[in-house]
């Protein structure tokens, strides 16, 4: 775990489905962006809630039914793409990063 801690701290943001790195990602102050089942467990509340009282920088994007995840899907991606939009290129080296040689 405490690689997966280390690897997560150097990331802008973590996408994941209910697992135990949504936990750490969350717990370690990341941004973490949950890609839920709709069926999901207690601890994340009910349907429509989207954020987390455990996790403040913890977005759920929940299924709207069980097994669809279209919707999930294109929530992630409008979100993603407005945040690239907001907080500039993928490919612009985040503080205190060196940018790759081309």
């Amino acid at each position: 775990m405490a690689n997966t801690a280390a690897l997560v701290q150097g990331l802008d943001l973590v996408i994941s489905v209910d697992s135990a790195v949504a936990h750490l990602a969350g717990a370690l102050g990341r941004p973490v962006w949950l890609l839920n089942r709709f069926d999901s467990c207690w601890r994340w509340l009910e349907a429509g809630v989207e954020t987390s009282p455990w996790y403040p920088n913890l977005t759920q994007f929940r299924q709207p039914a069980a097994g669809e995840w279209g919707p999930v899907m294109a929530a992630v991606t409008t979100r993603l793409a407005e945040e690239i939009r907001i907080h500039g290129a993928a490919d612009k080296p985040a503080a205190g990063r060196k940018a790759a040689k081309r």
